[in-house]
């Protein structure tokens, strides 16, 4: 298997209650997918799918050998629990790590290496002792991000990852990304920001009436 991600006849939903159809596609290293179609369509649920967290109604989801095993970064919708959490930047970017360190107790120099890199490339690092629910929502952002990377991550999943940031820090977010995605790791995203997150998607799935999946230009 070349993809990341392949999906065949998927259908999505909860239980045994399908939701909505998939249309195939794969997402190859380098690939930036950006998922659209309306409320209840089943986004966020494809997300979840690919991540792990869920099990297709129906069909074949399949992932390349070792992705599921901290290949794949995931940063959900955020709640506000996520929003108050009582740890340093620094903390809640290592345990981006988690699957790496298994159950030895501490992290290793290598992993804390990783964490202090993935803080410089997202511009946090001067954030590193600061406590995460003082930081405004682009810095947020910018460490879940750092967290997501962390890992030996090759895919990035996102749902709605500018929802609650201002028009700057927005497009800060998504010139990040781009670099990210340039750098080699795939992105499949979920934004209701059209606009933006199109403007780096070389690949759109849309799912719904319309289900589509196809290449785009990137600009």
């Amino acid at each position: 298997m070349t993809n990341l991600v392949e999906c065949r006849d998927l259908r999505l939903g909860y239980g045994s209650t399908a939701i909505t159809p998939c249309p195939d596609f794969t997402v190859g290293a380098g690939d930036c997918v950006s998922i659209v179609g309306p409320n209840g369509a089943g986004k966020t649920t494809l997300l979840k799918c690919i991540a792990g967290l869920l099990k297709p109604v129906g069909g074949t989801l399949a992932l390349a050998p070792g992705l599921g095993d901290g290949g794949i970064g995931y940063l959900p919708q955020q709640g506000p629990f996520q929003r108050d959490f009582p740890a340093s930047v620094r903390e809640v970017v290592q345990s981006g790590c988690q699957a790496l360190r298994g159950l030895r107790p501490f992290y290793s120099r290598a992993e804390r290496r990783r964490a202090a890199e993935a803080m410089e490339r997202l511009g946090v690092d001067m954030l590193a002792q600061k406590c995460y629910r003082e930081l405004s929502g682009g810095q947020r952002q910018r460490v879940l991000l750092a967290r997501a990377i962390c890992g030996e991550c090759r895919l990035l999943l996102l749902d709605e990852p500018t929802t609650g940031l201002d028009p700057e820090a927005t497009s800060h977010f998504y010139r990040m990304l781009h670099g990210i995605n340039s750098g080699g790791i795939a992105v499949v995203m979920v934004s209701h920001d059209l606009d933006g997150a199109l403007d780096i998607a070389t690949h759109v799935l849309t799912l719904g009436a319309n289900a589509s999946f196809g290449r785009r230009a990137r600009k």
